[in-house]
């Protein structure tokens, strides 16, 4: 069964909202690793809009290259990466970031990744693999839910006691194992732990099987901006193991990020 596009908690529009720009988001949005390919009245029903406004958006992203069709499907064409790497492009972080994550993984043999918050997600922004150790396909772009991820945890540590609160209130906490923290207190006081300590840790929260560690990137104010981890295997390395050996060195490169994206101006 299809049912209506859930979208992150929005601002309150002003005088210059546009209504037709957020519905084309929304079709955009729409399309998914689940939904590579709609019909139009699939996408009307999963972003709430009428056939007839689906119609509409659909063929004017058609119109402007970023949507194809075939008989009644719709995909989206590689042109919507554009919108993206924009974002990617227009800060350096990304491109300066790239280097101490490549030495970073050099040195441990374990993939890295940074990301940055997106209502109750985390996007990443940047990937340096070894080899797959999920099921999860990860990748620039990829999301993942911020409440059970070593990466948002610190990036929801990083907020203040209201916006934090109003996350807790807004997330449904789902069981993606039995480790899975799904009570709000329990949460609230791990996620404080984390602000406190400086770092996460996700033993098989997120996938069984599944160790992650993540640590904060900070602005020249020293407010959380991103936060960059290290997956890791059970089967190759115990959680005691990671704290000891990769810990130290992951937050070593968070340091470096953070500094040298200070001194280059970067945010």
């Amino acid at each position: 069964m299809t049912t209506a596009l859930s979208t992150p908690p929005a601002r309150s529009p002003g005088d210059g909202y546009v209504q037709s720009f957020a519905r084309g988001l929304a079709v955009i949005r729409s399309f998914s690793a689940d939904a590579p390919s709609q019909t139009m009245t699939e996408v009307a029903q999963r972003t709430g809009l009428t056939r007839a406004g689906a119609r509409r958006i659909l063929h004017t992203l058609h119109a402007l290259g970023y949507v194809e069709i075939d008989g009644r499907q719709f995909r989206l064409t590689a042109k919507v990466l554009d919108l993206g790497f924009a974002y990617l492009s227009s800060l350096p972080l990304w491109s300066l970031a790239e280097p101490f994550m490549e030495a970073l993984v050099r040195d441990i043999n374990e993939s890295s990744s940074i990301a940055v918050l997106n209502g109750n997600e985390i996007v990443y922004v940047l990937r340096v693999p070894t080899e797959k150790i999920i099921s999860i396909n990860l990748g620039v772009g990829s999301r993942l839910p911020a409440y059970c991820s070593s990466m948002g945890r610190v990036l929801l540590a990083g907020l203040t006691d209201a916006e934090l609160e109003e996350q807790l209130a807004t997330t449904e906490l789902l069981a993606r194992t039995p480790h899975t923290l799904t009570q709000v207190d329990p949460l609230r006081a791990e996620i404080l732990r984390v602000r406190e300590q400086g770092w996460a840790l996700i033993n098989q929260e997120l996938e069984l099987g599944l160790i992650s560690l993540a640590a904060p990137i900070t602005n020249r104010s020293g407010k959380i901006t991103a936060a960059i981890n290290v997956g890791m295997h059970i089967s190759r390395m115990s959680a005691e193991q990671a704290l000891r050996d990769i810990l130290p060195k992951l937050q070593a490169t968070a340091r470096q990020l953070s500094e040298h994206m200070a001194r280059s101006g970067a945010y």
